[in-house]
């Protein structure tokens, strides 16, 4: 019994070996089927996620995410607009915007590439120090020019060498086919193609075109792999026509540097106007500089001297106080005025003529150019009347051409004026204008007394304003053609077939307490007198007595008689004074005739018959 019941029975566990890995075997497929189902139900859920991110991804916050997606890859670029072009009367061109390559880079790339910047700088020309400090300096950013307006061609070899964080970008150049000649007019732009000085600074917001922009995709290294969408199409610049002539621009700075070497005169300047429109047909000025490359002359060759430098105008100031004295009705023509011995008191100096001219006429004064005859004329007027009548005909207020940093001159009020104030000022002193000012009181004298404020434009309509009396201005005209003739001072502005009026003028330069032993030449002149086309002023400066040659008749008259010689032809101008043109023609064949040998025939009688005797 003992032994029976310390026998443990089966169903209490105490069954063999087999029992126990049964057991066994089924506990462990039951942890198995547990597991699986645990492992499918994080992957049920893990899908259910996948699912609703794919969901908010693609469904419900698409355009969050496509908007940071862009923000990454998708860039809006500006699309550069060019530049207006400038051209002359004649449409051809004065100024053009080239397109050009500019290198730029990403610091923040290309100094992960630290091996390829000596191949970079190599190809840029620029010293490998120099970009890597410039690099270094900078790489927090995103944007750096390397080098700027560049050959496309070279531009295109630079990007072929597909160096990290390096581009190119369309810009565009300026360029000025016509160089040295239209540098004072036309000004240049800076590097960013915007106006600095001339007409490139008046007009720029008219020649500056609007940039566009373009939406493109780029990759990670910064390239467009495709354009997405044009944002706003560029509009160029808008072109502009000037009143200049380029053909007449080169005639006058040619004479104008020619007489300035002849001289050694430090500068000098060239003013053409159409007298009946008031449009500028040239203006140049020396010294000058090449607009192509700006750096390369002192920043003084720069200024545009005909419309900022001021200078006292002498003797061209003499058919002004005539023809004021004339509108005053104080003189006439025929009035004499003895001018002995050729000087006469004014305050504690004196006023002088070159030569004891004895007693002249109105005419005799302008031809002879007498200061003491001047000044004579101008004391009977009074300060009021020939203040007014200056001041009528722009003196000492700017022209308005629009041209930056026009001068007004300067003319003191009649109640600042000395006792010798208005007696210098009758021929030239006390009163300090521009080329161009002088150019402009002179065309209104040539238009019947019209005035045209000066313009660069083309077809620019500027109404006139009358100024003076077209009967008193034809008379001055007559007065001012016997300078040019036989006894007058300005012989060598004479134009075979043509009458030219116009007047000399020789002033000493103001210097600090009273005036240098240099002197300034002048020459005003309109063509042709019976129906005046052209007013052409010529100052040239700073001449030396030393030299010999100084006075405006013999330095700046050949300048007038060349450049107006050409333009008249340029022009087809038909010749007034035909009777001339005809008489030295039959002169020079009778020449050649006498050099063959030759007796010339009388003529026909046919020929002569109606002639006066």
């Amino acid at each position: 019994m003992m032994q029976h019941f310390g026998k443990r029975p089966s169903w209490l566990g105490g069954g063999d070996r087999r029992d126990r890995s049964v057991r066994a075997r089924v506990r462990s497929n039951f942890d198995l089927r547990k597991r699986l189902l645990l492992v499918v139900g994080f992957m049920t859920l893990g899908s259910a996620a996948l699912l609703a991110r794919a969901l908010d991804l693609q469904v419900i916050n698409h355009a969050f995410y496509q908007q940071q997606g862009d923000a990454r890859f998708v860039r809006e670029i500006p699309i550069v607009a060019s530049r207006g072009m400038i051209t002359d009367r004649n449409g051809e061109p004065l100024a053009i915007s080239s397109p050009v390559e500019s290198i730029w880079a990403n610091p923040k790339e290309l100094l992960r590439a630290p091996d390829r910047l000596p191949q970079l700088a190599d190809a840029l020309g620029i010293p490998r120090e120099e970009l890597a400090e410039r690099l270094s300096a900078r790489a927090d950013k995103e944007f750096v020019y390397l080098k700027r307006r560049m050959n496309p061609d070279e531009a295109a070899k630079i990007i072929a060498l597909d160096i990290p964080g390096v581009f190119s970008q369309r810009e565009y150049r300026r360029f000025y086919p016509q160089g040295e000649a239209m540098a004072h007019i036309l000004g240049f732009t800076n590097v960013d193609d915007r106006g600095q000085e001339g007409l490139e600074l008046a007009f720029d917001d008219w020649l500056n075109g609007k940039p566009g922009v373009k939406r493109v995709i780029r990759d990670r290294r910064g390239r467009i792999v495709e354009n997405v969408d044009l944002v706003r199409a560029a509009q160029p610049g808008r072109d502009l026509a000037l009143s200049i002539d380029r053909r007449i621009q080169y005639l006058a700075q040619r004479e104008l540097r020619n007489a300035i070497t002849e001289t050694g005169a430090s500068s000098g300047s060239a003013v053409v106007l159409d007298v009946h429109t008031g449009e500028i047909l040239a203006m140049v000025n020396l010294p000058t500089f090449n607009p192509n490359a700006v750096g390369s002359a002192p920043t003084d060759a720069h200024r545009n001297r005909a419309v900022t430098d001021l200078l006292e105008p002498g003797s061209t100031m003499k058919p002004l106080t005539v023809a004021a004295a004339l509108e005053a009705g104080v003189i006439t023509p025929d009035t004499l005025f003895n001018t002995s011995p050729g000087r006469i008191p004014n305050g504690r100096y004196w006023t002088t003529d070159t030569h004891n001219y004895g007693v002249l006429d109105t005419t005799g004064v302008i031809r002879k150019s007498s200061n003491v005859g001047a000044a004579l004329i101008v004391r009977r007027l009074t300060d009021a009347q020939f203040n007014g009548f200056l001041r009528r005909f722009g003196y000492g207020s700017s022209t308005d051409s629009g041209f930056p940093g026009e001068a007004s001159g300067l003319f003191p009020q009649p109640d600042r004026w000395s006792g010798t104030t208005k007696q210098t000022m009758s021929y030239g002193y006390g009163i300090s204008v521009t080329p161009l000012q002088i150019a402009t009181a002179y065309a209104a004298l040539g238009n019947g007394g019209l005035l045209h404020e000066p313009s660069f434009v083309k077809g620019e309509d500027k109404p006139p304003r009358r100024v003076l009396d077209p009967k008193i201005a034809a008379e001055v005209l007559k007065m001012m053609q016997t300078v040019t003739e036989t006894g007058g001072t300005a012989t060598r502005a004479a134009i075979l077939g043509y009458h030219v009026a116009g007047k000399t003028g020789t002033s000493r330069k103001a210097s600090a307490g009273g005036y240098s032993r240099r002197y300034i030449g002048y020459f005003a002149g309109l063509v042709p007198v019976n129906n005046p086309r052209f007013a052409m002023v010529v100052a040239v400066n700073d001449l030396d007595p030393a030299r010999g040659t100084y006075n405006g008749g013999k330095v700046a008259a050949p300048v007038f008689h060349n450049v107006m010689e050409g333009a008249l032809r340029l022009m087809d101008v038909p010749p007034d004074n035909l009777d001339a043109w005809l008489a030295v023609q039959a002169e020079a064949e009778a020449k050649r005739e006498r050099a063959l040998g030759r007796t010339t025939p009388p003529a026909p009688a046919a020929a002569t018959a109606g002639r006066a005797p």
